[in-house]
């Protein structure tokens, strides 16, 4: 699993820094979430691919982490993409993109669906084989959503050895890792945990984009990987946190160490700060794994 960050700084852009905006590989996916302006310029930075991202997850419409959507959307189609592509965000972003895209002519030549949210409970927005995404509700000026995404558990790893002891045909491979017990041609039934290896354990990632502080999201994110927390404001401002019903890094620690996540990640600064080393600092006297996003960071976990 892999996260980049391609923004993480609060309200507007500016030249050294942009506004919220990451890219999650997963099991072989390319999830993007949220979109603020800058987020091509960002995925051509760091190399990521474009016609890998297929679904897209909005938290919700403040420009800040969506005004970039319509631009990209666009260019898919100038690089003639064929691919279906998802957008997953609060309802009203289906009729503000084709409304965008309507008048200045620019329908797309793929399959352009929308997901559209507007459930107060967690609820599951996209699945396959491997993924799953949730929502996690959060409390903001505006409907909002965080996204959780778990790996499913995948197959038992095989144990070479043991299966070329047996001289198991390698056509039973797979039923080996998918967990079956193989019978010998004399009939001898080998269990599979002779022949295969725990499965790798899942791993599992939550993006909590702009809210304010709320316990309610610690049963939906509890004892995950990495969370993502956005920290607006330091302790300093905890009152223009509360009217603007955003974050400080003490609160975010605060959920972390609830929710017993293995990592918290602090993003979405205020740039009113000189720098955002102050976020680690006051988190960690509530929480000791902290790390700090900034544009262009991976983080590998």
């Amino acid at each position: 699993m892999k996260l980049t960050i391609l923004g993480c700084y609060a309200a507007t852009p500016r030249t050294i820094t942009n506004p919220t905006s990451q890219v999650l590989e997963i099991r072989s996916r390319m999830f993007l979430i949220d979109c603020g302006e800058g987020t091509q310029v960002q995925l051509r930075k760091n190399k990521l691919k474009f016609s890998k991202i297929n679904h897209i997850f909005i938290s919700h419409l403040h420009g800040d982490h969506f005004y970039g959507l319509v631009g990209l959307i666009s260019t898919f189609m100038l690089l003639n993409r064929q691919t279906d592509l998802h957008v997953y965000g609060p309802k009203g972003i289906k009729e503000i993109v084709l409304l965008q895209l309507r008048y200045s002519n620019s329908y797309t030549g793929y399959n352009l669906y929308f997901h559209e949210l507007d459930s107060k409970e967690s609820e599951i927005v996209y699945e396959d084989e491997k993924v799953v995404v949730k929502t996690i509700p959060l409390k903001h000026r505006i409907y909002t959503n965080g996204f959780l995404f778990q790996e499913k558990v995948g197959d038992r790893k095989l144990n070479v050895d043991a299966v070329q002891e047996y001289k198991i045909d390698t056509c039973y491979y797979q039923k080996i890792k998918n967990g079956r017990d193989i019978t010998l041609d004399d009939g001898t039934v080998i269990p599979n945990d002779e022949l295969t290896f725990d499965p790798i354990q899942p791993k599992s990632y939550a993006f909590c984009s702009d809210t304010m502080y709320d316990e309610s999201i610690i049963p939906i994110i509890e004892n995950c990987d990495m969370l993502y927390h956005e920290t607006t404001f330091l302790e300093s401002e905890a009152d223009k946190a509360e009217k603007t019903m955003h974050s400080t890094a003490k609160q975010a620690a605060a959920i972390a160490a609830k929710a017993n996540v293995k990592q918290l990640i602090l993003g979405h600064y205020s740039t009113r700060y000189d720098t955002i080393d102050l976020f680690r600092q006051e988190a960690e006297t509530i929480y000791s794994d902290v790390l700090l996003a900034d544009d262009g960071k991976t983080f590998e976990f």
